[in-house]
């Protein structure tokens, strides 16, 4: 069982992407999707989202990084960036998200 952070941090303007609306979901086996949690980074780009267990399977976060940009007048490719992942055994996990409007990239947090 887990529990999961993330962080979002805007390349282009060298500042944490407050407000960003963030989704997390559950895959589970044959195709079925299930809602666990969603809300939107506070001030500093972070954001504790889920139950404070998570059980072990596939779980995605959807970032609505479209809606973030638009606000600041700026025009974007990925209108939604998905993170896809596994969790396992760890107590923890941190899912951060750097950010531009063509580019975004991953990786296990500590």
């Amino acid at each position: 069982m887990s529990h999961l952070t993330t962080h979002i941090l805007d390349a282009t303007a060298g500042t944490p992407a407050p407000n960003v609306a963030v989704a997390l979901h559950r895959h589970h086996e044959g195709g079925a999707i299930e809602s666990v949690a969603e809300g939107f980074t506070d001030a500093d780009g972070r954001l504790a989202l889920g139950p404070d267990l998570l059980e072990a399977g596939m779980y995605a976060l959807t970032f609505a990084t479209g809606a973030y940009f638009a606000d600041r007048g700026i025009d974007t490719f990925y209108p939604l960036a998905t993170v896809t992942f596994t969790v396992a055994d760890r107590p923890h996990y941190h899912v951060p998200l750097l950010l531009s409007p063509f580019a975004y990239s991953t990786y296990r947090g500590s």
